[in-house]
């Protein structure tokens, strides 16, 4: 049946007995292709029911669907024509991860971070109304991004506004790894008062047997129904802010989806349905382990065994294990995560020093100024984020923590380019977005071993500081049992050479050398140097350079604009040597879309042939005045 759904407007056609023969070959589609890809199993896995009974009820893309976060909408893209492409899912130059408005007609909104459907979706409203048009608009947000306090800004500004908007809640209990806070709890007495529910039905229909007597008795009558939301659930907080509330529903049984969206289209106002899914259903190890399969790379169908190459440890692994034996030593250090426990390396840190572990939820603002409430009391708080992810925290970085200077460490996770998840999730800029901030220090170590040292730098640091490190695993050296607290702003020559100049920062060290080993069978010797420090920079060794007349190249895999190659263009600027010759290699201004982390840098000009071609370009000049 899967072979014949090229649009919404075959899922239509198709009765509800056909509808779950649907259901049950897009599981069997996704579990067997997503094994060799690689992609987010149980988000979609959960919301095969929901996805249909929204392409039943709606009309895309009239009517306007918009995902939050879009990991859930592999569903949406089979049923809108695109299941023959999902052997390229996530693929370099194949189909994207994530909703992508260039791809179809049917992707309104494009997002990789969560909490941002519910202004979307106002916004679309608004100009649906402006423009007088006649069509609805849905957002589908999950209960973990329901803790971002950007949804709840948007949740405000609906109620208050009144305008027709449907909001499906899907909620599954999870975002990542298990949701944490008051709105969890919340959801989970609505999910288990069935009391509520069945009293209220009970009033509706005595209701309607009482015959009508002007406004008076409907005003008794919403006053009761009132008194009986008080009475039996604790806080009708998507009542009091101004939507009308539908369900719990059950999120695999087709009819009452569809009966709660036909009542939602026909609701004046804004309307909240409620729709209870399961994460990872109908494949048994994606329900026992949602999040190991939330995202996945390839696996075994028959045990849900992943298919991991053997290799040196991660740089998140590193991190985890190091500040754990590191807050074994200091009773100073804190550990927050924004909802990533397991992606960020923090459960061994959890486990072992759980009064001292704080998962906020989606919320990296909250986390930000957290950590900085928590440094001014003496503490030392370390925030580990993914790079993108930290953007979302940029006023508080700004406002919070460095312009009051407190001693708050940024494990900045994912920095560089991050391979299959692509443009939403390249974390490319936080160079650029830190280093204009005063007071902020941001280092990168050049393997995993450095790593440590850094993490330990950070540690007995005072003030603001980033260590960043990438996606991925190590490069497989011996990892240090003691730690060595690093000079702040000092960079390391790793070989001497003349005439030209390679500054790499962070995880460019190893392509530089690679590129120097070429340079170096070609007869030339360029200085290479790990250059460890983005801000501070290394002024003794740039004085040096400018003295000695080399030509510098400075390599990055951040954006190019007022990244590391610019401060340290910047710096020969302010001190006079305007006759200094600097390349600067990283990433273009673009956005790079998905593919492997080797094909980004082959489209972006990031290998090591690139690195020693551009020496080559500048040594003729080089050499003489060495």
């Amino acid at each position: 049946m899967l072979a014949t759904i090229n649009s919404p407007q075959d899922v239509k056609k198709l009765s509800l007995p056909q509808l779950s023969k649907l259901a049950g070959e897009i599981r069997e589609f996704l579990i067997k292709n997503l094994s060799a890809t690689g992609g987010h199993l149980a988000p979609n896995l959960g919301v095969v029911e929901l996805t249909l009974a929204l392409h039943y009820v709606y009309n895309s893309p009239q009517d306007k669907l918009i995902w939050d976060v879009g990991h859930q909408a592999y569903v949406h893209k089979m049923l809108t024509g695109r299941t023959g492409q999902f052997d390229t899912l996530r693929q370099y130059k194949g189909l994207c991860g994530y909703p992508k408005r260039n791809e179809s007609e049917h992707d309104v909104w494009e997002t990789g971070h969560s909490s941002t459907s519910l202004s979307a979706a106002m916004g679309m409203a608004i100009a649906r109304d402006l423009k007088q048009e006649k069509s609805h608009v849905v957002a589908i947000i999950g209960d973990g991004a329901l803790t971002g306090g950007m949804a709840f800004e948007a949740m405000n500004h609906m109620g208050h506004d009144g305008r027709n908007v449907t909001v499906i809640l899907n909620d599954n209990e999870m975002s990542i790894a298990p949701n944490v806070g008051a709105m969890h709890n919340y959801l989970s007495k609505i999910r288990t008062n069935d009391g509520y529910r069945r009293a209220k039905e009970e009033v509706e229909y005595l209701l309607k047997r009482i015959p009508a007597v002007g406004g008076t008795m409907a005003k008794i009558a919403e006053r009761l129904k009132d008194g009986l939301k008080y009475l039996l659930v604790s806080g009708i907080l998507f009542e009091e802010l101004g939507f009308t509330y539908l369900g719990p529903v059950d999120g695999h049984d087709f009819k009452a989806l569809m009966e709660a969206m036909n009542q939602a289209k026909q609701t004046r106002g804004p309307v909240l349905v409620h729709v209870i899914t399961k994460k990872g259903k109908g494949y048994t190890p994606a329900e026992d382990d949602s999040d190991t399969f939330h995202g996945v790379g390839m696996y075994k169908i028959e045990s849900g065994e992943t298919l991991k190459s053997e290799g040196p440890p991660s740089y998140t692994s590193v991190f985890g294990n190091t500040i754990t034996k590191l807050a074994a030593d200091d009773k100073r250090i804190v550990a927050i995560t924004a909802a990533m426990p397991g992606g960020t390396g923090l459960k061994k840190f959890a486990q072992t020093f759980p009064d001292r572990f704080f998962d906020v939820g989606i919320a990296e603002q909250h986390a930000t100024t957290l950590a900085a409430g928590i440094a001014t009391q003496g503490l030392k708080p370390v925030f580990a984020v993914y790079s993108t992810f930290l953007q979302r925290g940029y006023d508080q970085l700004v406002h919070d923590v460095c312009r009051q200077n407190l001693n708050v460490v940024f494990a900045i996770d994912r920095a560089g380019l991050v391979g299959a998840d692509g443009e939403t999730h390249q974390g490319v800029f936080d160079i650029a977005y830190m280093r204009s901030i005063p007071n902020m220090t941001i280092m990168m170590p050049k393997d995993e071993n450095e790593l440590q040292h850094m993490l330990y730098t950070a540690a007995c640091y005072d003030g603001p500081v980033a260590v960043r490190y990438p996606r991925g695993n190590g490069v497989g050296v011996p990892l240090d049992n003691v730690y060595e607290r690093l000079p702040i702003g000092k960079a390391e020559v790793l070989r001497e050479g003349k005439g030209v100049a390679i500054l790499a920062f962070g995880n460019m060290v190893p392509l530089a050398e690679k590129a120097a080993d070429m340079l170096e069978a070609e007869g030339h010797k360029p200085m290479l140097v790990n250059a460890r420090f983005a801000k501070p920079l290394d002024e003794e060794l740039l004085l040096k350079l400018a003295k000695d007349g080399y030509h510098v190249i400075t390599v990055e895999e951040g954006v190019v604009q007022g990244g590391f190659g610019s401060a340290v263009l910047e710096w020969y600027a302010q001190h006079g040597y305007h006759d200094a010759v600097v390349e600067l290699m990283g990433i273009p201004d673009f956005y790079v879309e998905h593919g492997s982390v080797n094909e980004q840098r082959q489209e972006v000009g990031l290998t090591a042939e690139d690195i020693a071609q551009k020496a080559r370009t500048l040594w003729p000049a080089g050499r003489k005045q060495a």
